[in-house]
C-alpha cells in the first residue's frame, strides 16, 4: 500500500520541485517581465495550479514564445487582480470556481453552463480561451472510519452530526460561497469549527488522517484519496460546480499563436492525466520534469 506523506514531507516535495523550476515566485525567465513580444504566467499556491502552469510555460516556450514565470502567487483575491493590472498575463483557472468567485449568484452547474455564463463575466481587458475537457473539483473528504461511524455517504448525510465535526480548508472558505457559506446555505450545515489549512494540500491532508479535522476540502485529482482509503462525498445538491481547467489571460497577449498553443494543451490534458502527474509531484518529483514529460508524451514539445 503506498504510504501517504506527511505535511512536512509534502511541503518539502512540493518546494524542491518549485526551486527547481526557477522557484523564486517573483523572479523572470528568458526575458524581461512586461516586454511587449514576452507572456508573465502565474499560477495558485497549490502545486497542481503550478505545475499547469508550468505546462502552459513550457509549451508556449517550445514554440518560440518568450515567457517570464511567476508561480505560488495566491489565491483569486489576489491572482485576479494580478491578471487586471498586468503583473500576471497568464494563469490557469477552473471554471466553476471562478465563475463563483465572480458571480456568486451563479445557477450554472454543468461544464457547458459555466462555460456559457463565464464568457460573460470574466473582467474587461481578460479573455478565457477553450476549457479543457480535464476537471479538478473540490470534494468533502472523511476518513473511512468516520463514514462507517455516521453513515456518510453525501454532503446532505452531514446534517445530523455536522456539530460533532470540524471542517478543515484554505482560509478563504471561511466566507466563499463554494466553502463555509454554501455548505450553511445549500445543505443546512454548522460545523463545530472551522480550521483555516491550505488548499486542498499537505496541511489540510495530514490534518484530515490525524484527527485534527474529521472532514476536509480536498482535490477530486488528488491521489491520497485513494492512497489513504478518503471517501468522497457525494455532492447531491451541487455546491461544487463544474471544474474544467481553463487559461485565462491578457486581452493583449492573446495572440494568435498563444491560442493554438494553449488550445492544444487544453484539448490533450485529461482528469485522468492530472492524477497521475500530481501522483508524481507527491513523489518528490520535478515539476519541471514532469511538464515536460507530459508535453513530449502529447507531441506538445
Amino acid at each position: 500500500m503506498k504510504k501517504y506523506l506527511t505535511g512536512i514531507t509534502l511541503a518539502a516535495a512540493a518546494a524542491l520541485a518549485l526551486t527547481a523550476c526557477g522557484g523564486d515566485p517573483m523572479s523572470n525567465s528568458n526575458t524581461q517581465a512586461g516586454s511587449s513580444d514576452s507572456i508573465i504566467v502565474g499560477s495558485a499556491d497549490f502545486p497542481e495550479s503550478q505545475l499547469i502552469a508550468k505546462i502552459y510555460a513550457e509549451a508556449l516556450k517550445s514554440k518560440g514564445v518568450q515567457v517570464t514565470e511567476k508561480p505560488s502567487i495566491g489565491s483569486r483575491e489576489v491572482t485576479i487582480p494580478a491578471l487586471k493590472d498586468g503583473s500576471i498575463d497568464l494563469m490557469p483557472e477552473y471554471g466553476g470556481a471562478l465563475l463563483q468567485y465572480l458571480d456568486s449568484a451563479t445557477k450554472a452547474v454543468s461544464s457547458e453552463e459555466v462555460a456559457k455564463e463565464l464568457a460573460t463575466k470574466v473582467p474587461s481587458g481578460l479573455t478565457m480561451l477553450t476549457a479543457s475537457e480535464a476537471e479538478d473539483k473540490d470534494v468533502l473528504a472523511v476518513k473511512k472510519e468516520t463514514a462507517e461511524k455516521h453513515n456518510l455517504k453525501s454532503i446532505s448525510d452531514l446534517q445530523p452530526v455536522a456539530k460533532e465535526l470540524v471542517l478543515g480548508g484554505p482560509p478563504e472558505w471561511k466566507t466563499r460561497l463554494n466553502g463555509v457559506a454554501g455548505l450553511k446555505s445549500v445543505y443546512d450545515l454548522e460545523f463545530k469549527e472551522f480550521s483555516a489549512l491550505d488548499a486542498g494540500g499537505p496541511l489540510t491532508l495530514n490534518a484530515l488522517l490525524s484527527g485534527q479535522v474529521q472532514v476536509a476540502d480536498l482535490f477530486s485529482t488528488d491521489p491520497a484519496l485513494a492512497a489513504n482509503n478518503l471517501v468522497a462525498l457525494e455532492d447531491d445538491k451541487n455546491l461544487f460546480l463544474s471544474e474544467n481547467i481553463v487559461p485565462v489571460i491578457n486581452e493583449k497577449k492573446s495572440t494568435a499563436t498563444v491560442k493554438e498553443v494553449l488550445d492544444k494543451v487544453s484539448a490533450a490534458l485529461t482528469t485522468e492525466d492530472l492524477i497521475e502527474m500530481n501522483g508524481r509531484v507527491a513523489k518528490f518529483e520535478d515539476i519541471g520534469q514532469i511538464a515536460q514529460d507530459w508535453l513530449k508524451s502529447k507531441n506538445l514539445a
